[in-house]
């Protein structure tokens, strides 16, 4: 973004897994804060002509892993909207469009996406799953459907980004619940297993129905 960019000096390390080997995707800081990114083929960022500092999609997770140890830290200055999240291209063409989550070792935890060019944040324990389209508020809408029926009668088994947040809400809240490391670790990596898109699936009219790449869990 040159001169149009916001500038911020590193408080805290942290460890990410890059994309493209140019963009801060899954990432934790040195105070346990914790970023993931996913595609959202809704998001609508804020006008060209907007004048506010700006920071590229690609960078958007580093700053938070970079300025702030906990999650309300991170909600209280975002919600100043002191400066413009853009998109960009992946170099495949796909449109860089994203939200994001973050949580910390408090188990706090929020949502953020773009929504007709404003940030919409969701924050509290109990957003604990985030997958791709639709918009945060209406996949919650759905997912209410599910939770009438219960997961032990049935669940959506298709890899829609809906069928798969309704499996991830139920199973994440039903599955062993442990302190101990590896056993938490272990349960995380079931559910994530459970929801994930096969290899070499693919939807082309619907870039959010697509194979799952990789998977992180951060401890």
């Amino acid at each position: 973004m040159g001169d149009a960019s916001l500038k911020w000096t590193s408080k805290y390390g942290s460890v990410i897994t890059s994309v493209y080997e140019a963009a801060t995707a899954d990432g934790m800081n040195e105070k346990g804060l914790v970023t993931n990114l996913l595609y959202l083929a809704e998001s609508e960022y804020a006008a060209p002509t907007d004048t506010r500092p700006a920071v590229v999609i690609a960078a958007w997770a580093q700053y938070l892993l970079d300025n702030f140890a906990t999650v309300d830290e991170a909600v209280a200055e975002l919600k100043k909207e002191m400066f413009l999240v853009v998109p960009t291209d992946a170099p495949n063409g796909a449109k860089g469009t994203v939200h994001l989550s973050i949580s910390d070792p408090t188990g706090d935890s929020a949502i953020l996406e773009y929504v007709k060019g404003k940030l919409i944040v969701h924050h509290g324990r109990k957003y604990q799953v985030m997958t791709n389209s639709p918009v945060f508020d209406e996949q919650l809408t759905l997912n209410k459907y599910w939770e009438q029926i219960g997961g032990t009668v049935m669940l959506p088994g298709t890899n829609r980004a809906a069928d798969r947040f309704a499996r991830a809400f139920f199973y994440i809240n039903t599955c062993k619940q442990s302190a101990e490391p590896r056993e938490a670790v272990a349960s995380v990596f079931s559910v994530m297993r459970n929801v994930s898109v096969p290899r070499g699936i693919a939807t082309p009219a619907q870039p959010n129905i697509f194979s799952t790449i990789w998977r992180t869990v951060s401890d």
